[in-house]
């Protein structure tokens, strides 16, 4: 069985839309398009490299598929591009007979079956990268098994989220963190059980 990771750049306020650059999802007239830029820096740097430094396979939806494809194909100098070219990339899209990027694969049926049974193979781990859409519908089912968030300290007020109100219920577990010189949070939580409750009483 392997791991699904679930990696997104992110606000405060928990917004992960178009965080690359204005062009790359202004919709719901978003005008904040480009927002992690001003942080790029070499620690943050090094964590997204380290993120790719284990066996993956990425698992996409179709708004951010569609953005790679129209990006990496040609990349293959690049490290991230070479490694995106290679690796199998499953995607949740209707429209499965125009995957045209190498090595990619259309999930059949539901979201949440294709990629639980996809979880039951043995091989590399799944790695998500923007898709939001998925990645919601990813929490809802419980299907994460570890959050490599990057915080930026900015407030951007509006834009799509990565949690919904549909996200199951779950504790996660600090398992590592850094502050990058900007401030970036850099960190890594796996999941770790059910939430637990209490009252004050309970530790007097």
């Amino acid at each position: 069985m392997r791991k699904l990771t679930v990696a997104a750049f992110i606000s405060l306020d928990g917004v992960i839309q178009a965080p690359g650059g204005p062009d790359e999802d202004p919709g719901g007239e978003f005008r904040f398009g480009g927002w992690i830029v001003p942080y790029a820096d070499e620690a943050s740097g090094q964590a997204i490299q380290d993120l790719f430094a284990q066996p993956f396979e990425l698992l996409l939806g179709r708004r951010t598929y569609d953005i790679f494809a129209g990006y990496w194909p040609d990349k293959n100098n690049h490290p991230i591009g070479g490694l995106f070219n290679r690796v199998p990339k499953h995607v949740a899209t209707h429209r499965p007979d125009t995957l045209d990027w190498q090595n990619s694969h259309a999930l059949k049926g539901t979201v949440a079956d294709a990629i639980g049974a996809l979880k039951q193979q043995d091989g590399a781990r799944l790695l998500t990268q923007g898709s939001g859409d998925l990645v919601r519908q990813l929490l809802a089912a419980g299907l994460v098994d570890e959050l490599r968030l990057m915080t930026f300290p900015v407030v951007l007020g509006r834009g799509k989220r990565l949690f919904g109100d549909d996200a199951l219920a779950t504790t996660f577990t600090l398992a590592h963190s850094i502050t990058t010189p900007g401030g970036v949070l850099i960190s890594r939580y796996e999941r770790s059980g059910d939430i637990r409750t209490g009252t004050f009483e309970d530790v007097e």
